[in-house]
């Protein structure tokens, strides 16, 4: 099985007990929203020929994403979420990589109209690059390794438009900004991803 069935499995059977958690903690709450999406990376590019090995762009490839929000009866609340890169990419054809994002927020949820909610979020959290050295690099006392981590601290802010369309289901489209503090690997430490998330909400709507 490769890495990235491993990974998914993982994330689901996280994201599912985190469901559970939350469900038991806020039954009765106002509102609590579960979702699933996926969405993609966008960044610039360095367009300058004066070196031989640029930092690349971090961008392209498919994310899945997990989120959970909280809103009270005030509108506001908080959120959590998690994505990454479905499969791994290929940094400057070279090494295999694979970027996983995870940030908590607080929220400010107005009413749009009877069916839509506006969800305005902004919070910190990190990201872990996951490098794949193909290689392999052994010694005598660590053994061997097959990836090198690199992490770093984020601001994260997003704007979503949350959609009833059935009953408690839901539908989202949502952009997000990562600011990546001293995202040295790539070109930029700014990094968008736009997509959409379903889910279903516990609790008043």
């Amino acid at each position: 099985m490769i890495r990235g069935q491993y990974l998914s499995k993982f994330a689901v059977v996280l994201f599912a007990g985190v469901i559970v958690l939350f469900s038991s903690i806020f039954a009765g709450a106002q509102q609590t929203d579960v979702a699933v999406g996926a969405g993609i990376l966008l960044s610039t590019k360095n367009i300058s020929a004066s070196q031989s090995y640029l930092p690349p762009p971090e961008k392209g490839g498919l994310y899945p994403s997990f989120s959970i929000v909280h809103i009270r009866p005030d509108r506001f609340g908080y959120s959590g979420e998690f994505t990454y890169a479905y499969k791994e990419h290929l940094y400057n054809g070279y090494q295999e990589y694979r970027p996983i994002l995870y940030d908590f927020n607080a929220v400010f949820a107005p009413h749009v109209t009877n069916r839509a909610d506006a969800e305005i979020m902004g919070g910190v959290g990190g990201q872990t690059v996951i490098f794949y050295n193909i290689y392999g690099s052994c010694g005598f006392a660590s053994g061997c390794s097959t990836h090198l981590n690199s992490n770093e601290f984020l601001f994260h802010a997003s704007l979503g438009i949350r959609y009833r369309i059935f009953r408690s289901y839901f539908v989202r489209p949502e952009a997000h900004l990562y600011h990546i503090v001293n995202n040295s690997n790539f070109h930029s430490d700014n990094v968008f991803r736009v997509g959409a998330s379903v889910g279903y909400t516990f609790g008043q709507k």
